[in-house]
């Protein structure tokens, strides 16, 4: 039987106090299994980012309960939030938040480096996430010299280096032109495929239909259906 990866029980988050206070997330039940793949959806200021915050351990529930790995992620102090999310949980962002004065293997290297791995291991696991990627011949592009469809594998590859036991990937194609925006939910599909427990946030249905479950947010609450 899969593991649970992500459960949180009745979260609520708010923003603001007394009478200027704004709920964000309302009672949120939702849990995630091992290898699944799971895509949320909801309009803009439905609490979907705010949500994926919470599931990468950016931020705490005001109240609820939240376990990741087994873990109760809201008594952890920042120090144990920062090591927790280093070593476990891999982001991959819109924009895809790229060095741009480094090239591809010193950015796919970086969270080695807060790891404290050796120079040599990291450039050896940056290549090695790169031709996982199909990157291999650009390891010293910097991302000013790559597509946008290459920029986002290369921030996917970084995602990847600590071999981390979920990816979060917030709107993965927002930027990119539809045909490198199916060849990364292709590589999304390869890496759940392999077992990687994926959650992705997308406004774009198209996007979604690739997860194997859909999760709809509307107005903080979270749901199966529309």
């Amino acid at each position: 039987m899969n593991e649970l990866v992500v459960n949180i029980e009745n979260v609520s988050k708010y923003y603001g106090a007394f009478e200027s206070r704004v709920k964000v997330l309302k009672n949120v039940d939702f849990s995630v299994k091992e290898s699944d793949y799971v895509a949320i959806m909801g309009p803009s200021g439905s609490g979907k980012s705010t949500l994926m915050n919470i599931i990468g351990c950016l931020d705490k529930p005001t109240s609820g309960y939240y376990s990741c790995l087994g873990k109760d992620v809201t008594k952890m102090t920042e120090e144990e939030l920062s090591d927790f999310r280093l070593n476990n949980i891999g982001f991959v962002f819109q924009n895809f938040n790229l060095l741009p004065t480094e090239s591809a293997l010193e950015n796919v290297a970086l969270p080695l480096v807060y790891a404290g791995v050796s120079k040599k291991v990291r450039e050896e696991k940056a290549i090695q996430m790169l031709d996982l990627v199909g990157l291999k011949d650009r390891l010293f592009f910097k991302p000013s010299q790559l597509s946008g469809g290459q920029k986002q594998r290369v921030a996917i590859a970084r995602a990847l280096i600590n071999d981390p036991n979920i990816i979060l990937a917030d709107e993965p194609t927002g930027a990119l032109d539809q045909n490198s925006g199916k060849q990364i939910m292709h590589l999304f599909k390869e890496l759940n495929h392999n077992g990687k427990t994926i959650v992705m946030i997308t406004h774009d249905i198209n996007v979604a239909k690739n997860a194997k479950r859909i999760l709809y947010i509307v107005d903080g609450k979270i749901s199966e259906k529309l």
